[in-house]
């Protein structure tokens, strides 16, 4: 075996190597940046739906008020924080719906509100 072929084996094994580890780390570092952007993601979310909310002329108060209601009324757990998720706006007054997250010590469960004759009831 002559010094050039020793020299290109040597060569491409080095690329190999440089090739893996760029894999490896490349993907590694995907998956660390996965979970902040999922939080990202989910914080403009929620920035949508109250926006969405707001334009539609929802008041938040009411909104959080009747979650907290449907909510005590289905648990004994203390709400920690309530997050509006989703707005969905059908035709007519009577068809809008409104989804919470209900953060409690115990975890978190998803909450649906029906717009009912003006005032919102869980479904």
């Amino acid at each position: 075996m002559s010094v050039l072929e020793i020299v290109l084996i040597v060569i491409g094994v080095v690329l190999v190597i440089l090739i893996v580890g760029g894999l490896i780390a490349n993907a590694r570092r995907t998956r660390e940046g996965e979970g902040a952007l999922r939080a990202e993601l989910e914080q403009a979310n929620r920035a949508l739906a109250i926006a969405h909310a707001q334009d539609k002329g929802w008041e938040r108060e009411a909104l959080e008020r009747a979650a907290r209601e449907a909510f005590a009324q289905r648990s004994d757990a203390t709400v920690r924080e309530l997050e509006l998720v989703q707005v969905i706006d059908r035709p007519g007054i009577d068809e809008d719906q409104a989804v919470f997250r209900v953060i409690t010590d115990a975890g978190n469960e998803s909450l649906r509100l029906d717009r009912h004759e003006g005032g919102w009831a869980a479904r």
